[in-house]
């Protein structure tokens, strides 16, 4: 007896560039999941050794709910060749919707053509991206950021393969701002709808609604969205923002991981940080603060910091992601934060 081909499962891919909202988005998507009483299972990307989203996501994870982690690369390079093995993890618990959160220098295009790999291209089909974008630099990054333009490309083409653009951090954006922004991302993406909001509080219900109107069996029904053709075969020398080097870091797009020796002086670290734009384009970690009790999430992108109260965390670090960043100059400085806190006690 022939057995029965399951039907594809649905891939929902979030895209968008660092400190953008896309992890905020992934946990908006998780609980709509579950309203819809769907079992979704997550493959999460960072550039880091060490895992700070992961966590966060989590700690929010349903019984339901499954995850693979990528880290310490970008998976359209380094991590290219896990992408199928974690897939397979995930596949194999059967979820009903798959989610993958890109690392924010990652091409949208590239992940769409991995799903088309023989050993994928009968289990899973792709559905949506969806692009979060920081209302306050994306201009900059796309125009005027000149440290690396091959960044700059790929800053683009994650809005101009976008199914769904939504634009995070518009509280007190004047309107001849978003009227520059909205004439730039229609020049870039014509089709696709574009969200002004804040901390990605969007309406998923569609996405959704496209996604239990699946047939059980046989073949799907056209998704709602538009659907961009799979990229070209990816080569590794047309990514320069991603050539390795032999400590498996990239050349230009790097990370950094920072001790952390005791309670740090915010003011002073949000200082340390903004002194580096625009190189550093993304700071996130653990830390305890002076004068607080507890742990915060700090989370730093086109210098904005927000710090968040977080519970049951006893590690503490802090990942740096940045081009040509001049690395042990940040580090003596970031000792020299806790040692003028010392004597200061």
């Amino acid at each position: 007896m022939r057995r029965k081909r399951m039907p594809p499962i649905p891939v929902v891919i979030v895209s968008g560039f660092l400190g953008s909202g896309k992890t905020t988005l992934l946990l908006r998507l998780l609980q709509e999941a579950t309203r819809h009483n769907l079992q979704s299972a997550v493959l999460m990307n960072e550039l880091g050794t060490i895992d700070v989203d992961g966590r966060l996501v989590n700690a929010t994870m349903q019984e339901r709910q499954i995850m693979e982690k990528l880290l310490d690369g970008c998976i359209c390079c380094s991590k290219k060749s896990e992408v199928i093995g974690s897939m397979e993890k995930l596949l194999a618990q059967q979820p009903d919707v798959i989610f993958i959160e890109l690392t924010g220098v990652a091409n949208p295009e590239e992940v769409i053509d991995m799903l088309t790999e023989p050993q994928l291209k009968e289990k899973v089909r792709f559905h949506t991206i969806l692009t979060t974008l920081d209302s306050y630099y994306y201009l900059e990054y796309t125009s005027i950021f000149e440290i690396d333009r091959h960044l700059v490309r790929t800053v683009k083409r994650q809005v101009e393969v976008a199914d769904i653009i939504i634009v995070n951090k518009t509280e007190d954006m004047k309107e001849t701002h978003k009227s520059k922004l909205l004439k730039a991302l229609h020049k870039q993406n014509e089709r696709s709808p574009i969200i002004f909001t804040t901390y990605s509080e969007v309406d998923l219900s569609s996405v959704f609604e496209a996604i239990t109107q699946l047939p059980k069996a046989g073949k799907y029904k056209k998704p709602l969205f538009n659907i961009v053709s799979p990229a070209q075969p990816h080569k590794h020398d047309q990514h320069p923002a991603h050539t390795e080097t032999a400590e498996g870091s990239y050349s230009r797009v790097q990370t950094s991981t920072l001790p952390v020796h005791g309670a740090i002086q915010a003011k002073k670290l949000e200082k340390l940080l903004k002194a580096y734009h625009p190189y550093l384009l993304r700071a996130k970690g653990y830390l305890p603060i002076t004068g607080k009790d507890g742990m915060y999430l700090m989370q730093y992108a086109a210098k904005r910091t927000e710090w968040e109260k977080i519970e049951d965390i006893t590690d503490c670090y802090l990942v740096l992601i940045g081009i040509d960043l001049p690395v042990e100059e940040i580090h003596e400085k970031w000792h020299e934060l806790f040692r003028e806190t010392a004597t200061q006690q």
